[in-house]
């Protein structure tokens, strides 16, 4: 009887063996979305245009930048609530926030246009960056979800172009992200 049942347990475990050696092998699993750049890590290079308070479009990268402290801010789009109020405060406490010899760069999918205009306007100290097709944001990770509009972030890039600081849920409403983007950058700049 024993030997009956050892037989049927083998042949069973020999069955399931032979089934699982058949069946397709699992998918591999997805590969992960590019993650955005951590402290101490190089910034990832771009190429782009800005377009400052008077209309001018200028050329900019990050690698020409070298040597300089920048803050690289990602925003959902011009003249928004939430937007206004990051890039007024920057404008308003630039030199509290950033010091001399700092680059600001604010970035969103706005055209040159439209950024001009706001620009213009609001007497911006810092050009903006039109990111039209997402590239930069998806090279720092900021992309949004939906319709195309990026994610609040804040990249402090150092003098030797590696991340000094981020903030991936920037607080254009929060004292708090102000004082301690201050920090960050005022340690940037050595």
């Amino acid at each position: 009887m024993h030997s009956t049942l050892l037989r049927a347990f083998v042949a069973t475990l020999t069955a399931a063996t032979v089934a699982n050696a058949q069946a397709p092998a699992p998918a591999a699993a997805a590969p992960a979305a590019a993650a955005f750049p951590a402290v101490g890590d190089a910034a990832p290079d771009f190429a782009s245009t800005a377009t400052d308070s008077t209309g001018k479009v200028i050329p900019i990268s990050l690698s020409s930048l070298r040597g300089k402290v920048i803050v690289l801010a990602f925003y959902p789009l011009d003249r928004s609530n939430g937007c206004t109020a990051e890039l007024s405060k920057f404008r308003d406490e630039y030199t509290t926030l950033f010091g001399s010899g700092v680059v600001v760069l604010p970035a969103s999918v706005d055209s040159v246009g439209s950024h001009a205009s706001w620009a213009k306007e609001a007497h911006f100290p810092f050009a903006l960056i039109a990111d039209t097709k997402g590239e930069l944001a998806t090279k720092y990770g900021s992309q949004g979800v939906g319709r195309p509009t990026f994610k609040r972030t804040v990249f402090v890039i150092g003098k030797d172009g590696k991340v000094a600081y981020r903030d991936m849920k920037f607080g254009a409403l929060s004292e708090e992200a102000y004082k301690t983007l201050a920090t960050a950058v005022a340690k940037a700049r050595g």
